[in-house]
């Protein structure tokens, strides 16, 4: 079984390396945070001093970390995974990058004989468990294959999207799209609630619809819009909005007109300014509307147990 070295034991890289070490691959773990790794040493994973001695001691090394310049630094820079990598071993990014980025890095990693992936992941289905994602993989078919049982360990939905970058593409599009529709659905309940309908009933009017399987509909809204609960441990506004301006500085690259996305990057950006960076990412959309709108959508009675059942079972509020 391949050695798994795992760099960024943050919100998101703590709990995908939990998985993957509980799926019983020997691990080697760093972090500039020496608590973030003392629970991987009380279960038997070595810690590594640096990103170039964990390379060293791994057969596939994994990074998940919160800024591109972060995923440069620790890839290439002084003491980092190019310095350690082995001939044979496996990189793999499952940050948010822009694509340009992995495939600057995957020259660099082919005259050290090593391969590189991109797998940016996504939250997994409603109501999985933390640190389940959907991953969608850039690179090598053949080099994917080899590492899959690995990403499998945290992954409910593993996709190959492709040649390198491909996954970091697939990301942003993802990212970039649902900032649109979580904009397009803050205007419609604030709208629906003012003009003086229930918040529940237009709430099933318009999942039961075509948006219906939408992950912003059957979680986020009704955990937190509808409850007002706008701090959660979820995906942070400014990730949000650093993948977004990812996604639009790409289509300004390729001369793609992004109307929707650039007007949901310009309400993320306002977010951030107004210090809401830290709250969660695809809600501070809803708590900026109803401001705008000067009108509130709360469900009274909406507890988390039965937001829960709702989740799982799709019914409806009691």
């Amino acid at each position: 079984m391949e050695t798994v070295g795992f760099i960024g034991l943050g919100n998101m890289g703590g709990p995908v390396a939990g998985h993957i070490q509980r799926a019983g691959y020997p691990m080697v773990v760093y972090d500039l945070r020496v608590e973030a790794t003392r629970s991987f040493r009380e279960r038997g994973a070595a810690i590594a001093d640096s990103a170039a001695e964990l390379a060293r001691r791994s057969d596939v090394i994994i990074t998940a970390l919160p800024m591109p310049k972060d995923v440069e630094q620790v890839a290439c820079g002084a003491n980092g995974i190019l310095d350690g990598i082995k001939s044979g071993s496996v990189y793999i990014d499952i940050s948010t990058d822009p694509p340009s980025l992995i495939r600057k890095l995957d020259p660099l990693f082919r005259a050290k004989g090593s391969f590189v992936l991109d797998a940016p992941v996504a939250s997994g289905q409603p109501g999985a468990e933390r640190g389940i994602h959907e991953v969608m993989v850039g690179g090598e078919r053949e080099i994917f294959e080899r590492v899959k049982p690995i990403l499998a360990a945290f992954g409910d939905q593993v996709l190959y999207a492709g040649p390198l970058g491909s996954g970091c593409i697939c990301k942003l599009m993802h990212q970039m799209i649902g900032s649109v529709v979580s904009q397009a659905i803050g205007e419609g309940l604030t709208l629906g609630v003012k003009a003086g309908v229930d918040p529940k009933i237009l709430w099933e009017c318009v999942r039961r619809g075509m948006l219906g399987r939408m992950h912003v509909l059957h979680y986020q809204v009704p955990q937190t819009v509808f409850r007002g609960q706008f701090e959660t441990d979820t995906f942070p506004l400014k990730l949000l909005r650093k993948d977004v301006g990812l996604a639009t500085a790409m289509g300004r690259e390729l001369s793609v007109p992004l109307p929707l996305a650039n007007a949901a990057e310009q309400k993320l950006m306002e977010g951030v300014n107004r210090g809401l960076g830290d709250k969660s990412a695809y809600t501070v959309t809803f708590l900026l509307q109803e401001e705008a709108a000067q009108v509130q959508v709360r469900a009274p009675g909406v507890d988390p147990d039965k937001a829960a059942k709702y989740i799982s079972t799709h019914l409806d509020f009691e």
